[in-house]
């Protein structure tokens, strides 16, 4: 497992999954990391918060990984780094919006001096043992998206990150069509791209467009309140809420400590000087229902973001029948039943509803096919490694690559070792790949026994049976759909255990074991019986 003169790739996160990006490149002996990213908990991990790749691989080999490229502040690239980047003991590379986010990161877990941060201001290039690394601008749904152009002794590789092609941008310069034709022009060994809008038959889109959909929209509604909600790191999106606002006649007032953040931390890099005054919601509140736009955070259902806490009406903004709420974000896979609670709140309250499928108030951030295409034209890869989606969008896109003529596609899913050179690219070889959740303040396995337990308790609830002196019992369940027969289940149960400890004889009737599993099973059954259910079992024996 350490790369020889070759050029190796290995993702432990991202490919097969949307989120969670944690990409590898060997090559002599050394490891090269781009990005460090996680994912939100979800329903099969039941309380948890936060889910992240597992890094076992690269930890057991942290002396000879180089350092960790982060290639923009989306939190599926950036959101692990407090919590794995001391440990692998390696710095940190980040463009200056990104490296100011990441900081702050690194302050709130207290590692502020633990942990480099070396900021790459002006898109030098930088070496890191066998590797070269040049940032390359290019659009996304955040300030400072970067593509990795890589230089190897085995060949250039051009990792994407995140992006799409906007000929309107709002904020910052992508590179040229021309600039990437030069790259093209130069060689490019490996094409490792994002595949994540590979199904859209559409390009993805401008926020010069977004501008005039909402500038148009808002104008729409007078004499009505208006929020809009959008993804707080989308700096070009705030820039033009800013606008819209003021060309509208309304004052403009932020609502979530994210979009608070955002700001600071934009401004600080030099973006959204030109926004004006902020005011606070209890004075926003007082104005007329026409001079006042909300900007909130929450557009993807989040239970404790801004727009939930007003639905609720426990917010100092308040939403009223017919009054406007834009939402300005596409509905992230998975959201879609915390999104729906919301609008349905929204809709109760007598509130307009109004998406991006009736106006044109929002564009992805990732690139579809006209994209992609346009892409391989420009570079024209001699192989195309697909990331950054699930199973079916990186299929998807190696067959694309491949009717462009691109000469080799490598499809991988994580912790798959691929081999780009030299000879023909494949994989060779397997890793450890899986997955950790953050489960109250400690990291552990995602298939760990405590989750493991903690789904079937979800499932078919609990029993508890206390076995006291002479064999009695007493048994009580936890979440059993019992309701008005719950107490003469549980004086059945009671019975049937002390019928099943009656019946061990001998040294059987002595031994705790045999005890614990007789009440066990009696408890498990009678359960069945009552219920359907099979719940987990816990047996106390008292002496």
């Amino acid at each position: 497992m350490t790369p020889g003169d070759e050029l190796l790739f290995c993702a432990l996160g991202g490919s097969g999954e949307i989120g969670m990006n944690v990409n590898l490149y060997g090559c002599r002996g050394k490891w090269l990391m781009v990005d460090l990213g996680m994912t939100f908990g979800a329903a099969e991990y039941p309380g948890t918060e936060l889910v992240f790749a597992d890094l076992e691989f690269i930890e057991d080999r942290r002396d000879d990984l180089l350092g960790i490229v982060l290639t923009h502040a989306h939190e599926d690239h950036i959101g692990a780094v407090p919590y794995f980047a001391e440990e692998l003991g390696v710095p940190l590379y980040a463009t200056p919006f990104t490296a100011r986010l990441v900081h702050a990161k690194l302050e709130e877990a207290g590692l502020v001096g633990k942990v480099k941060l070396k900021v790459i201001d002006h898109l030098d290039r930088f070496d890191l043992g066998p590797f070269g690394i040049t940032y390359v601008p290019l659009a996304h749904s955040i300030a400072e998206g970067n593509a990795l152009l890589i230089d190897t002794p085995h060949g250039r590789i051009f990792h994407t990150g995140d992006w799409k092609l906007d000929d309107e941008p709002l904020i910052g310069t992508p590179t040229t069509a021309e600039e990437l034709t030069a790259i093209g022009d130069e060689g490019v060994l490996a094409l490792v791209c994002d595949s994540t809008n590979v199904f859209n038959p559409e390009g993805a889109g401008s926020e010069g467009e977004v501008r005039r959909g909402l500038m148009e929209e808002v104008a729409r509604h007078k004499g009505r309140r208006v929020l809009v909600t959008t993804f707080a790191s989308n700096v070009a999106r705030l820039q033009t809420l800013a606008e819209v606002a003021t060309a509208c006649g309304r004052r403009l007032c932020v609502a979530g400590r994210s979009l608070d953040r955002i700001i600071q931390t934009a401004q600080a890099s030099g973006y959204l000087k030109d926004l004006p005054h902020i005011i606070d919601p209890q004075s926003a509140m007082r104005l007329p229902r026409g001079e006042v736009m909300f900007v909130a955070t929450g557009g993807q259902g989040e239970p404790r973001a801004a727009l939930a806490r007003i639905t609720e009406g426990n917010h100092d903004i308040a939403l009223d029948a017919g009054d406007v709420v834009l939402f300005s974000s596409r509905q992230i896979p998975g959201n879609e039943i915390a999104i729906g609670r919301i609008q349905n709140r929204l809709a109760e309250k007598g509130v307009t509803i109004i998406t991006d499928r009736q106006s044109m108030i929002h564009v992805s951030g990732h690139p579809g096919r006209p994209d992609l295409t346009a892409l391989y034209g420009w570079l024209r890869p001699q192989i195309l490694v697909p990331v950054h989606g699930e199973v079916r969008h990186m299929r998807e896109q190696a067959r694309l690559g491949a009717d462009c003529g691109i000469p080799a596609q490598v499809f991988q899913k994580n912790g798959d070792l691929v081999r780009l050179a030299p000879g023909k690219p494949g994989k060779f070889g397997e890793v450890r790949a899986g997955r950790l959740v953050l489960d109250g303040d400690i990291i552990s396995p995602a298939n760990g026994q405590a989750m493991v337990m903690r789904r079937r308790l979800a499932h078919n609830g609990m029993l508890v049976v206390v076995v006291g002196p002479g064999k009695q019992a007493q048994v009580a369940g936890i979440g059993l759909p019992l309701e008005e027969d719950y107490e003469a289940f549980r004086e059945e149960a009671e019975e049937d255990v002390v019928t099943a400890l009656s019946r061990l004889k001998g040294a059987n009737a002595r031994d705790r074991d045999a005890v614990v599993e007789a009440a066990r099973l009696a408890a498990r059954r009678a359960a069945q019986r009552w219920s359907g259910k099979k719940p987990q079992v816990q047996v106390m024996v008292v002496d």
